[in-house]
């Protein structure tokens, strides 16, 4: 991203300028991120199964597969079924131990997280430290401190680029939090934005980053475009979620409407309930006024508003305006918290034409309008068809595909896939056989508008004779 050379400061000089206690390190890789992300694939929890830094997760298989029955796994395991424990609540717990694995505050029903509870969290801990010596996991960290040195280094560039003094310019609160920048090898494409008050009463915000990229040895590639969004995104979180966390109610009615429209899109991110999917748009709205402020271009704007509405975040654009009319009258509003009344406002507008814009983004969304060789659902296809092309209402970007399986004795031999000179039609060739059921679903994670809006799923299914 092409950033102003004034984007970065060095941390003194941030110092300086804001005036204030901020802390922000540089990254750095963090056992207790890593040995939470591990005994968590150990259980196989989905998020923290990635194998895309697979450099990495090859040695965590060939190092501690021996240990998957541990009882802390099992405990984990059961955890995940009784409790819904996973993603952020992982990475929360990880940052309430010390580096020892000891509790570093009191644990209550909502400390970690509530989705433990007090008694697990207790003993979680317990069986994590006795994991860790069964599992001699300090040898394995040991052994990969070049790995963990390496990577961070690669981080930098994303880390310099950060201007953390806007923080305190747009929400206007001078933060004593001390700001720490993890990078999670083991975390695939998950990020998360945990925070813990110490018993000393200052609080440390942490923006752990995935590592979801590599070149082509297999050694983490952090590139702007790809991960800078995303640590923006994180730090704004400390400035964004306390806000709905001191007084929810007036959002309530408006949130929970607005989350039943898009409640299919939010559960598929593990955004489960109407404030999280609150504070989640707040924040995206927040990179996008930084992007802004800080004079991205405009297609990188466009790029990274596309995104959110991709997400379902479909009033996002609406929701940058409002932020930019609060800037734009500071003299009235110093904080983005003496604003809130005007977002209740406005967030009560949203609800009502929730289905309005909705409707908006599915007009801009490419459409499958027929298959050349048979209509869908065809129970009486030839065998013997080696290709088919399927058409679009409008042309498509044209970069990738996109296809997903619903049961792999279902899914096609699908031999090659390209598109056609104008883009308004894919070519499938494969291979068939007779008296068989078929189905699979095009996607919009490649198949998307030239500018980016992603297609509906589009399921396809045939029978063939």
């Amino acid at each position: 991203m092409k950033l102003f050379t004034t984007l970065f400061l060095s941390f003194f000089t941030l110092l300086a300028l804001a005036q204030q206690n901020t802390v922000l390190e540089k990254p750095k890789v963090d056992e207790r991120i890593e040995i939470l992300s591990i005994v968590f694939r150990l259980a196989d929890s989905e998020e923290y199964k990635s194998e895309q830094f697979k450099l990495y997760s090859d040695k965590i298989q060939a190092y501690y597969s021996p240990f998957k029955n541990h009882e802390l796994i099992q405990f984990i395991k059961n955890l995940r079924r009784t409790n819904g424990v996973g993603y952020d609540a992982v990475m929360s717990m990880a940052i309430h131990l010390d580096n020892d694995l000891n509790p570093i505050v009191n644990f209550t029903g909502d400390i970690p997280d509530k989705r433990w509870g007090k008694e697990n969290a207790y003993q979680f801990a317990k069986l994590l430290k006795q994991f860790y010596k069964d599992s001699n996991s300090k040898q394995f960290f040991e052994s990969n401190q070049p790995l963990y040195a390496e990577v961070s280094k690669r981080f930098l560039p994303i880390y310099e680029h950060l201007e953390l003094n806007w923080y305190t310019k747009f929400y206007g609160k001078q933060p004593d939090e001390k700001f720490v920048i993890v990078n999670g090898l083991g975390n695939g494409g998950g990020n998360y934005g945990p925070s813990i008050t110490l018993p000393n009463g200052k609080r440390e915000v942490y923006a752990i980053m995935g590592t979801w990229q590599t070149d082509s040895v297999g050694m983490a590639d952090f590139t702007i475009n790809n991960y800078f969004p995303t640590l923006l995104h994180e730090f704004n979180h400390s400035f964004v979620n306390y806000l709905l966390d001191k007084n929810p109610q007036p959002f309530r009615k408006s949130g929970a409407k607005i989350y039943k429209v898009l409640a299919k899109e939010m559960q598929n991110q593990a955004y489960g309930t109407w404030e999280t999917m609150l504070n989640e748009a707040l924040v995206r709205a927040a990179v996008i006024k930084y992007m802004k402020d800080h004079k991205f271009t405009k297609q990188e704007i466009e790029e990274e508003t596309t995104e959110q509405l991709n997400r379902g975040f479909v009033w996002i654009e609406e929701l940058v305006s409002e932020l930019e009319k609060y800037d734009n009258q500071r003299d009235k509003y110093p904080t983005l918290e003496s604003y809130m009344p005007n977002l209740i406002n406005a967030y009560h507008a949203y609800a009502e034409n929730i289905n309005t814009y909705v409707k908006r983004l599915d007009e801009k969304r490419p459409r499958v309008i027929s298959i050349n060789e048979f209509k869908n659902g065809d129970q009486n296809v030839d065998a013997s068809l080696k290709r088919i092309v399927i058409n679009f209402d409008q042309p498509l970007l044209g970069r990738g595909r996109s296809i997903n399986g619903i049961d792999k004795s279902t899914f096609p031999n699908f031999k090659n896939i390209t598109y056609t000179a104008d883009k308004k039609s894919i070519i499938i060739e494969w291979d068939l056989e007779a008296n068989k059921n078929y189905e699979f679903i095009l996607t919009g994670l490649a198949f998307k508008s030239p500018k980016g809006i992603s297609m509906k799923n589009y399921k396809i299914s045939f029978k063939t004779k």
